[in-house]
């Protein structure tokens, strides 16, 4: 598996997420492109090991 780039669009557990940094084993992915995501959710940012996802871009 190739991991995510900066800037990529991923998708994990039927959410979108754009890749803000990389780690060694996973991504931090901004969730507020999600159009169902509203600023009354508790983060706008998550985890998501690399075995999680799937590039969309």
């Amino acid at each position: 598996m190739v991991p995510a780039e900066i800037g990529d669009i991923v998708e994990f557990d039927g959410m979108l997420g754009k890749v803000e940094k990389i780690n060694e084993n996973s991504v931090i992915v901004d969730i507020t492109i999600n159009e169902d995501w509203n600023e009354n959710e508790d983060f706008e940012k998550t985890v998501v090991n690399h075995k999680r996802y799937t590039i969309k871009k």
